[in-house]
């Protein structure tokens, strides 16, 4: 226990039980005698019980005394702010709700109904389970950046929302009204929905796997600096593709509008991200030019994107 000296000091001193003084004492130990030490006195004096005071918490527990730093330090994890736990937590619950909607709501649809309408939730169920893992891939592999703009929900706002609320508008109306149209050439329909179908899936798992291998390399802004943590990842599944998660985000997303059906919005898409992704990558690769320099024009040269018309 702390409160009994290990040895005998001056601010605790040991009874032999007997007072012929500390002299007398040393001069019997010398000769081999057995001492017996009471050390009763020293433990009613070393041995204090605790007072009110030291059983009482600090005014700013359970910080402890930098609680003031850790306090201006955590402020980012409050409601509304960039790491905001409460945050997280919502729009983690409402991806869950919307990926159980959307899987039980097409499995129901496809099995007890003949409508082409299982569209509908399958979309909600692939854009659910998109925007839970850009976030669950960043929390997990590259943890320093993610906060809650890690869901892109609201990315590109509002030309991503109008893209997709168009797109579910086009599937349900014309499978509404129109629902044995014939939609593709040559009586294809069925061919290019589960062409569709597989894309989404390819698409999705290329992207996850893309941020997974990069780690902290992988974020969702260009980097206009090289930071410390930043790395050319060429192994993998970067030796396939060069931009992997844009490819995954590209083919996801023509993989969408191909299993919905929507020529429309299969057309507006393909524009939209072929153009938007060859701007950006464009533009990014002279930043990873002036980072890398001469490795990474080789890897250029030698890995292409996969995206078409987009070297």
């Amino acid at each position: 226990m702390s409160g009994i000296p290990s040895s005998p000091s001056s601010s605790a001193p040991l009874a032999t039980g007997r007072s012929d003084g500390p002299s007398a004492h040393n001069r019997r130990h010398s000769r081999g005698q057995t001492t017996h030490i009471n050390i009763t006195a020293a433990t009613d004096s070393a041995i204090q019980e605790p007072s009110e005071a030291d059983l009482s918490l600090p005014m700013d527990s359970p910080t402890s005394a930098n609680s003031n730093s850790n306090l201006v330090n955590d402020r980012v994890y409050f409601p509304y702010q960039p790491k905001s736990l409460a945050g997280i937590a919502t729009r983690s619950f409402c991806l869950g709700i919307a990926v159980t909607i959307g899987v039980g709501a097409t499995g129901a649809t496809l099995l007890y109904t003949s409508s082409p309408l299982w569209r509908l939730p399958f979309f909600l169920a692939a854009l659910a389970t998109f925007h839970f893992l850009e976030f669950w891939t960043t929390a997990a592999y590259n943890t320093r950046a993610a906060d809650v703009k890690s869901f892109l929900l609201t990315a590109n706002w509002p030309g991503y929302a109008i893209a997709h609320g168009v797109a579910t508008l086009e599937c349900l109306l014309t499978n509404t009204f129109w629902p044995n149209r014939a939609w593709a050439p040559f009586g294809t329909g069925a061919l290019l929905c589960l062409l569709g179908l597989a894309l989404t899936a390819i698409g999705q798992v290329v992207r996850s796997v893309a941020m997974v291998q990069a780690g902290p390399s992988f974020n969702h802004l260009v980097q206009r600096q090289r930071s410390s943590a930043h790395v050319l990842v060429t192994s993998g599944i970067y030796g396939k593709f060069r931009h992997p998660s844009y490819f995954g985000f590209f083919w996801w997303a023509l993989g969408t509008q191909m299993a919905m059906g929507n020529v429309v919005s299969f057309v507006a898409y393909a524009a939209v991200l072929w153009k938007f992704f060859s701007s950006r990558i464009k533009h990014e690769e002279e930043f990873l030019v002036k980072f890398f320099g001469q490795e990474y024009v080789d890897y250029r040269r030698r890995v292409g994107t996969k995206i078409p018309f987009v070297p």
